[in-house]
């Protein structure tokens, strides 16, 4: 079921990916708004995509494969944009880095459970970071264009930061999780 509208919803992210890139290459504030929209847009996706598959019983396993990739690639090629952009401080890409890196880890680790038949659900707290993370990244698209009352660059940079321990933790959550099955361990580490 490729043209559900969960899945529509899904390669929307996706597609979003180029339109989103190009606007770092047009001169103006007007477009750090235009790329702060399409992520917001995007990112909504994220949440209705799952939320309509359960609803409508149409969770397939298209969808539940290619979900966490859309994510991955969006968050990854906003991050890369505003750091080979010069939009985040040379401390802010730190923990850019902490996201990127954990997101890699977190696939490998999937990919190798999967051979296992093994789930691992997301968790809770991994959905805050997420929703935190894209809160960052909607504000940090904004940047410096946003009117000098509204500190968007500052809370973007806290949110990301923020997002960055958020990952550290359920980034171990996940390993340790995975560990288990690899080491055959029950008491994780």
């Amino acid at each position: 079921m490729v043209t559900s509208l969960p899945n529509l919803l899904t390669l929307s992210r996706i597609v979003v990916i180029p339109l989103l890139v190009g606007t770092f290459y047009l001169v103006g504030p007007l477009w750090h708004w235009v790329a702060c929209a399409l992520f917001a847009l995007a990112a909504v996706t994220d949440y209705f995509d799952g939320y309509l598959a359960r609803r409508q019983n149409i969770v397939s396993s298209f969808g539940r494969f290619l979900d966490p990739i859309a994510d991955k690639l969006l968050v990854a090629a906003v991050l890369l944009m505003l750091t080979g952009f010069d939009r985040l401080g040379q401390w802010s890409v730190l923990p850019a880095l902490v996201i990127l890196l954990r997101e890699i880890l977190v696939s490998g680790l999937r990919e190798y459970l999967a051979e296992l038949r093994v789930g691992l659900p997301v968790s809770r707290l991994a959905k805050w970071k997420t929703a935190i993370q894209m809160a960052a990244l909607t504000a940090l698209l904004v940047g410096d264009a946003a009117p000098p009352w509204l500190p968007t660059q500052s809370v973007g940079v806290l949110c990301l930061w923020l997002a960055a321990v958020l990952t550290l933790i359920t980034g171990w959550d996940y390993l340790r999780a995975g560990l288990t099955h690899m080491t055959g361990s029950q008491n994780g580490v």
